[in-house]
């Protein structure tokens, strides 16, 4: 129940169906959804904590400006890939992981350990023979394993606090239908690159295989090149 309410309540925040200054109450909250007081407070408790809402005696509960937002927060990220501002989330996103994700591919050939290394490597024939196979729900499980794997083993603390964010904008590509029934065979050769090249230490290789993927990301997505 709370869930459900959360994800409601958040949803409207992140699509602007509730606008920063809108009040909201947790007698309204309780009525519109037939909740008990203890969740509608539990919600607006989580919603706090991503500064989504601020509360002031006196005042009540309000909707934060967006420049106060957690935007990095995975909940708050799929939040907003499920409203109807995506295309600007997406941009955002994308933008994003081509600033980190290259990088985090070279720190990885600096410093993965020599698990991290063999696994990557396993990971990209999997992505590869799932992607060709055209059975998509386990290739995302694959690639949001290759992506988090990557961030956590390059050794930047910061990288790696997004992995939740990467597995939310990819799951959201795969539901949405925004990945091709068969992925293309340079985005499977360039994951295999990438990880062949964090294998074998080469930290230049690396990053450049990255961005041939974030490229081919970018171009699917219809965000210019």
């Amino acid at each position: 129940m709370h869930e459900r309410v959360l994800e409601s309540v958040g949803i409207a925040i992140a699509s602007g169906r509730l606008a920063p200054g809108n009040r909201l109450t947790l007698e309204g909250l309780q009525q519109e959804h037939g909740i008990s007081r203890t969740v509608a407070r539990d919600t607006m408790k989580v919603l706090e904590s991503m500064n989504l809402v601020y509360s002031r005696r006196r005042v009540g509960i309000v909707v934060q400006e967006r420049e106060h937002w957690n935007v990095f927060d995975p909940k708050l990220v799929r939040w907003r890939l499920a409203s109807d501002r995506r295309e600007i989330q997406y941009a955002s996103l994308t933008e994003l992981r081509i600033a980190v994700e290259p990088i985090a591919a070279a720190g990885a050939a600096r410093r993965a350990s020599a698990a991290e290394r063999s696994q990557l490597v396993t990971l990209g024939a999997e992505l590869r023979r799932l992607g060709e196979a055209g059975d998509l729900q386990n290739f995302l499980a694959a690639d949001i394993e290759f992506h988090q794997l990557l961030l956590r083993s390059c050794g930047n603390e910061m990288f790696r606090a997004l992995e939740g964010m990467v597995a939310e904008v990819l799951t959201s590509r795969t539901q949405q239908g925004l990945m091709p029934f068969k992925p293309r065979n340079e985005a499977l050769q360039a994951h295999e690159d990438v990880a062949a090249a964090v294998a074998g230490g080469d930290c230049a290789v690396a990053e450049r295989a990255m961005h041939h993927i974030l490229d081919e990301v970018r171009e699917a997505m219809g965000l210019g090149v």
